[in-house]
């Protein structure tokens, strides 16, 4: 005969096993449960600004691994500052970070989410480049060489 404290007792201890198993302790980053973040860059340019006082730079951010990640910073040896800023109708507004999605991405583009780079130390010229280090709250930093384009530049696929 089967005493029923005995199977209370088993199916508690089983129930305490299951729910242990369902605790996380990971962070954002990798609460999706993949692998890692596998982060790439495409597409990278900065239209040719007047002036090295302020550039606009655009690029997209590929995640192939199973775990979301954050941009959190972008700095540039070959500037003062770079910034992430939003694009609303009326204004611009920085952004703390932006995230990648585990498969997926994210643009900086025209019109949107977009890099503000200021104080160039070298006058703007189409064909010269730009080094950003984008620093990712899993991933690292990661440095692209960003070419300067004419104004009127838009990457292949991009709607032109």
């Amino acid at each position: 005969m089967i005493r029923p404290r005995a199977v209370t007792a088993v199916a508690a201890g089983a129930a305490a096993l299951a729910l242990a198993g369902c605790g996380s302790t990971a962070s954002p980053e990798s609460s999706s449960g993949g692998a890692a973040a596998r982060i790439s860059v495409s597409d990278p340019y900065i239209p040719l600004p007047p002036s090295p006082d302020a550039a606009a730079g655009y690029l997209t951010l590929h995640n192939s691994g199973g775990s979301a990640d954050r941009l959190l910073r972008v700095a540039s040896p070959d500037a003062r500052s770079v910034t992430m800023h939003r694009s609303t109708t009326a204004s611009m507004e920085p952004l703390e970070s932006l995230t990648v999605p585990a498969h997926g991405s994210a643009a900086f583009s025209r019109g949107a989410d977009h890099l503000m780079i200021m104080g160039l130390d070298d006058r703007p010229r189409v064909g010269r480049t730009v080094e950003l280090d984008l620093t990712f709250a899993a991933s690292g930093t990661i440095t692209v060489k960003v070419p300067i384009q004419p104004v009127a530049y838009r990457p292949p696929g991009a709607g032109n």
